[in-house]
């Protein structure tokens, strides 16, 4: 084997994963076709749960901010503006982070693990024998001619035409794209901040300041036709189109680069299959909006990558690759609702005027305003454990957030105690029957007996322990001693050795 997985793509979620999986023990190789990263930018920073995924590895000061990295406490749902803070904890996520520095952190952590990234390698072929064989075999094309590799498990995050998953015969349904928008990063012209979009009579434009001289658009004019994948847009174009649904002339200016993109939407029919799984833009494209699909994308990795390396690693069975698709494919499925919904408030000109305006009323209301917080920072994802009853903890399935602890080397936090991508039981009540039961399980699940204190500490009402997985999601919880433990930790940590 050349290594345990070969991860094709190298944008945020192959790196992310590759990631994931050093810290797990496997053995990975990232492929990218590109001979080097293009430095564009599509994404413009990340949604308020990807940022607490970075904050659980510890890798959210790389970004050169920490925890000052400046996010946004008004957000919209399809140009509708509302406070993010009527979720505890929530905001609109990460602001003015370009998806290149994003990427550079990611490939910096991932290569401080020791994840190995070729570029300029395309994958060609997939063999047969990835349904059912004990490996998966793909043909790539390197600078030094065609070679073959082979993996235990190959994980296609290449993006929304993805080869990987093409080969692998995945099914790809949705909707085809309705109309084509422009991106690009300009320069040589002053614009005001419309960092929420701004919808007038004959489209809807955004712009933002990226660094000193240079500015993000996004132009959307009603009536633009879908283009094909191949074409091409020039910056003249761009400007015309601002112009006509702004009246400012920027044609003066030039761009870094220019782009465009659809409403084009798409998720994969199985997230797995055999020896091949799919994340991020394989696996689900949409209309952009509020940096989802990255965020969607790192999410997807933070799922998979520990499940995988403890499958290759051999601390668990093949089983647990199933959950995968079962917890993720739901999350895209509802991301492509939410980002079409949008699109419809936000781009349908008048036709769409009597929709914004009931929305608009809607968000008066706070429990709407927390419901549509939550879907778009991705705060309110519950995962389906299929042991969540009506007795069962409102933490069962759900992230966890950071949540202040003293533990016996002094002031902690769960997402510090969550950097190793290690599982982690939390004894809230120093009960020695729950940590003797996950002794065996040590070195896969790190065992922390704490205290928290108010306000953090009302989370955990009701819980003598619980146990969190290294995604950061609530996976057990026990009242007072260790009934259901077992079966929670070899469902999701293997069953260890004399067991």
């Amino acid at each position: 084997m050349d290594a345990d997985v070969i991860v094709v793509g190298a944008g945020p979620t192959g790196l992310m994963l590759a990631g994931e999986l050093r810290l797990g023990g496997a053995e990975v190789i990232v492929l990218d076709k590109l001979a080097e990263p293009t430095g564009q930018s599509r994404g413009l920073g990340f949604t308020a749960r990807a940022m607490e995924v970075f904050d659980q590895r510890g890798i959210l000061p790389r970004f050169g901010q920490g925890e000052s990295l400046e996010v946004s406490a008004v957000g919209h749902f399809g140009g509708v503006q509302f406070d993010f803070t009527s979720l505890e904890g929530a905001h609109f996520g990460a602001r003015g982070i370009p998806q290149s520095q994003t990427e550079a952190v990611l490939a910096g952590w991932a290569a401080d693990l020791g994840a190995v990234v070729h570029h300029g390698h395309e994958v060609l072929a997939l063999a047969d024998g990835f349904l059912d064989g004990d490996h998966a075999e793909v043909t790539v094309g390197t600078p030094d001619g065609v070679r073959r590799m082979r993996a235990r498990y190959v994980v296609g995050c290449d993006g929304g035409k993805s080869t990987v998953r093409k080969l692998a015969g995945i099914g790809f349904p949705g909707t085809e794209a309705t109309r084509a928008m422009f991106l690009a990063d300009i320069t040589g012209v002053d614009l005001k901040p419309r960092y929420l979009g701004e919808t007038l009579p004959n489209g809807m434009v955004m712009a933002a300041p990226l660094k000193e001289g240079v500015h993000r658009i996004i132009v959307c004019p009603h009536g633009a036709a879908a283009r094909s994948a191949d074409d091409t847009v020039t910056f003249e174009e761009v400007a015309k189109a601002w112009e006509h649904i702004t009246g400012e002339d920027i044609s003066g200016g030039g761009a870094e680069w220019v782009s465009f993109f659809s409403d084009a939407t798409r998720q994969a029919a199985e997230y797995r299959r055999g020896r091949v799984l799919l994340a991020g833009d394989a696996a689900h494209i949409h209309l952009p909006a509020g940096g989802q699909g990255l965020s969607t994308g790192v999410q997807d990795a933070a799922n998979l990558g520990w499940k995988l390396a403890a499958v290759v690693t051999g601390r668990a069975g093949d089983a647990l690759l199933d959950t995968y698709h079962a917890e993720r494919h739901p999350v895209g499925r509802r991301l492509l609702m939410n980002t079409r919904a949008q699109g419809m408030v936000f781009l349908g000109g008048d036709q769409a005027e009597p929709l914004r305006s009931i929305l608009t009323e809607l968000t008066g209301h706070d429990v709407v305003r927390r419901h549509l917080a939550g879907v778009v920072s991705h705060l309110d994802i519950r995962y389906d454990l299929g042991d969540d009853g009506d007795g069962a903890h409102p933490l069962l399935g759900r992230r966890l957030a950071r949540t202040a602890l003293t533990g016996p080397d002094g002031p902690t936090d769960t997402f510090r105690l969550l950097h190793a991508g290690r599982g982690l039981l939390l004894d809230l009540a120093d009960d020695a029957v729950v940590r003797e039961a996950a002794a065996p399980w040590s070195g896969r699940v790190d065992v922390v007996t704490a205290t928290a204190s108010a306000p953090d500490g009302a989370v955990f009402a009701g819980a003598g322990a619980v146990l969190v997985r290294p995604d950061g999601h609530v996976a057990w919880t026990g009242a007072g001693g260790a009934d259901g433990l077992d079966a929670a930790l070899a469902r999701w940590f293997g069953t260890p050795a004399g067991r």
